[in-house]
């Protein structure tokens, strides 16, 4: 075999080496199935899938980074895998098959498959339903508080994950590494955005 022969060989094996990844990204990226790009922790695809669709409902992406972008289910997933003790990660499994079943039993598809517009309505319903947060003064909870049921509590988690998240707090959240000194009365105005903790 010559030189030129060897090179040609060489350069079409190169070539076919970085177009295979390319072809199949592009063939994957034309199958409009719902599917996740992480493998989950704690929770079964269905579920993590049902997490994924429920965040990025609640916090779409906008001009600011929604939910998926800071990967606000990942974490969800990571705290019911790490935090919970058994019981509780049964109850959550339960609780997000339940919400599905009542979902499927009312728009005839579990919430991942719904259409936009029906999802939003899904969860405007499970706002108006669900018990609420008692009222806080100086940062405590006035009286006892109820349970507040399975779609406040996620949604209380998800909001917690998404603002507490390194891009929302130091890129869109006031932030300041290392506080100055106190200012007591600063008129709203001065203030802008709420500020990361």
């Amino acid at each position: 075999m010559n030189r030129r022969n060897a090179l040609r060989n060489t350069l079409v094996l190169a070539g076919s080496a970085i177009a295979t990844p390319t072809l199949l990204s592009l063939l994957q990226s034309c199958n409009k199935q719902s599917r996740l790009d992480w493998k989950p922790l704690f929770l079964n695809e269905e579920q993590a899938r049902f997490v994924s669709a429920f965040v990025d409902t609640l916090l779409p992406k906008t001009d600011t980074p929604g939910a998926l972008d800071v990967k606000t289910d990942i974490f969800l997933d990571a705290v019911f895998a790490k935090t919970y003790d058994g019981k509780a990660q049964e109850k959550v499994k339960n609780d997000i098959d339940q919400f599905n079943a009542a979902i499927k039993a009312e728009f005839g598809k579990v919430f991942t498959d719904l259409k936009e517009e029906d999802k939003i309505k899904a969860l405007q319903k499970a706002e108006m339903s669900s018990p609420k947060f008692n009222g806080k003064v100086w940062g405590t909870t006035v009286g006892e508080q109820p349970p507040v049921g399975f779609y406040r509590s996620l949604k209380s988690m998800a909001l917690w994950a998404y603002f507490s998240s390194e891009e929302i707090g130091k890129n869109h959240l006031n932030y300041d590494p290392i506080p100055g000194e106190y200012r007591g009365c600063v008129p709203l105005e001065e203030i802008g955005n709420s500020w990361s903790l």
